[in-house]
């Protein structure tokens, strides 16, 4: 059977996701859906149990800590932090000049790591010049990059979504169901709402 463009254009996009899914080879080496529910419980799990504990962690923290500390290996932290950053950007970068989907999780976990570094150089400045220079740089540079660096993947995988009749144009990213219909009980992917 062949389908003309006018055809598949003249389909709805639930007859295109249809056709998108029956056409895409179900990929290798996925674990049985019980497996799937299994690990995704546990995770789940795990999760909320970090959460429980880092509450009340959080609220002895702030009840605890001196107001002023001084701290070993400050320049080993901090060259560190640093090498790990660079390397996210650079691998980043790589993958957005080759083209590569692994430039999402690098993307954001850059992102991420920029705002760490605004957040401890501001708060870690002394007053005057260096809380000056660590607000404008957090401000002018390191928040407007970290911005780019998690919104563009995150746009590019609503896009692909779009693209691939995963979701309607007008639904967001957080809306999108995982598009592996091994994933759900029925095999069919959950429209996104």
């Amino acid at each position: 059977m062949q389908l003309t463009d006018e055809e598949i254009a003249a389909m709805t996009p639930a007859e295109r996701r249809a056709l998108i899914l029956r056409l895409v080879p179900r990929p290798g080496g996925l674990p049985s859906r019980r497996t799937i529910e299994r690990i995704r419980r546990w995770r789940t799990v795990l999760i909320m149990v970090c959460v429980a504990v880092l509450v009340p962690w959080t609220v002895y923290l702030a009840l605890t800590l001196p107001d002023h500390y001084v701290a070993r290996n400050w320049g080993a932290t901090w060259v560190g932090f640093d090498i790990l950053l660079l390397t996210m950007l650079l691998l980043t970068a790589i993958g957005g000049w080759k083209r590569k989907q692994f430039v999402f999780p690098t993307a954001f976990a850059s992102g991420v790591l920029l705002i760490c570094d605004a957040w401890v150089d501001v708060m870690t400045s002394q007053r005057g010049d260096d809380l000056t220079q660590a607000l404008l740089s957090a401000l002018l540079v390191e928040l407007p990059l970290a911005f780019v660096l998690i919104a563009g993947p995150l746009r590019m995988l609503r896009f692909i979504a779009v693209r691939h009749g995963m979701i309607q144009p007008d639904t967001h990213l957080w809306r999108m169901p995982i598009p592996i219909a091994d994933l759900y009980s029925d095999h069919k992917i959950p429209p996104g709402p």
